[in-house]
């Protein structure tokens, strides 16, 4: 189902988004001003507790994600009944006004107007989705290995397993 126009007022990004449930889609959102907000390791662990939430609450199925100091990338597919711009107002509205709770230096506007999507086809390997994904921290010069950067996940992920090999 297309999204509805919000008049004039509508933010490019939105223009001929298309949300359908069931397909997996790459999601990307930037903090205002790409303020490299959770450089903290608390305001990160608050958002991926949203994350987490609205995976346990069956509005999206998350795959893998990837929290860099200044933007998130998730890999998520769409529950029934629920939207893109629904999904991610959902997770951008309740992680901002518990940032904005919790922590002084985080009033006002946490992420920027907007979000990026790709919907992948159901012949692509959500695997290499992730890798590429959750491999961020790394070509960013944060870390040396993914195993040491604590802010991702991917379901593919057992406990016990090397990290480097978890995506296999």
């Amino acid at each position: 189902m297309p999204t509805s126009a919000n008049g004039g007022g509508q933010h490019r990004l939105r223009r001929g988004r298309f949300s359908e449930p069931g397909r997996p889609y790459l999601l990307t959102t930037v903090t205002a001003g790409r303020a490299p907000i959770f450089h903290d390791f608390w305001k990160a662990r608050t958002v991926i507790r949203v994350l987490r939430g609205e995976h346990e609450a069956g509005r999206a199925v998350s795959h893998a994600f990837v929290l860099m100091p200044d933007h998130l990338h998730w890999l998520v597919t769409l529950a029934a009944g629920n939207t893109l711009d629904n999904l991610m107002r959902s997770i951008k509205g309740y992680s901002a006004r518990q940032l904005n709770r919790r922590w002084p230096d985080c009033k006002g506007d946490i992420w920027q107007k907007g979000f990026h999507d790709r919907g992948l086809r159901k012949e692509e390997d959500l695997r290499e989705a992730a890798r590429y994904l959750v491999a961020n921290p790394l070509r960013a010069g944060l870390v040396r290995a993914i195993g040491d950067y604590p802010h991702w996940d991917a379901e593919w992920l057992e406990p016990g397993r090397d990290l480097a090999r978890s995506l296999d």
